[in-house]
């Protein structure tokens, strides 16, 4: 079963953040092993990036793909040798290029900017949304 880290800057205030990330990472279960790691400040979050990993920066520079091309793009990680995924968001001012360029991958969600604390809901949400395409599941439709 594949590994899905979400290395996120910052920790989540909102209860009603907390609540959906919960509810994500329960039905991510069902798929994969997912974990979600807080960093305090850039240092951090970059001490968290594996090299063993498939890391994903998210950045608006990055590819946007549409859902099923993450799907796709998920299920042809441990073709490629890698175990476990981590996707990376940065804090209110994103990314340093330095942590970035301990990524394999740049991916955008859009060109618009999203609170980094919203991200991690959405991040999450599409990633459930990539395993129930890879598996043939109703949620996607």
């Amino acid at each position: 079963m594949l590994n899905v880290r979400f290395i996120c800057h910052g920790t989540l205030k909102e209860e009603y953040l907390r609540m959906a990330c919960a509810e994500y990472m329960k039905r991510l279960g069902g798929y994969c092993k997912p974990e979600i790691f807080e960093a305090k400040d850039d240092k951090a979050l970059a001490a968290l990036i594996r090299e063993k990993d498939y890391n994903i920066a998210l950045c608006v520079e990055g590819k946007q793909l549409s859902s099923p091309e993450l799907a796709e793009m998920i299920e042809e990680i441990p073709q490629k040798g890698f175990s476990a995924i981590s996707f990376v968001i940065g804090g209110s001012d994103g990314l340093p290029e330095s942590t970035k360029a301990l990524c394999k991958y740049r991916l955008s969600f859009s060109k618009m900017t999203f609170p980094h604390q919203l991200m991690r809901v959405i991040l999450l949400e599409q990633t459930y949304r990539a395993f129930t395409i890879n598996n043939n599941g109703k949620y996607h439709k």
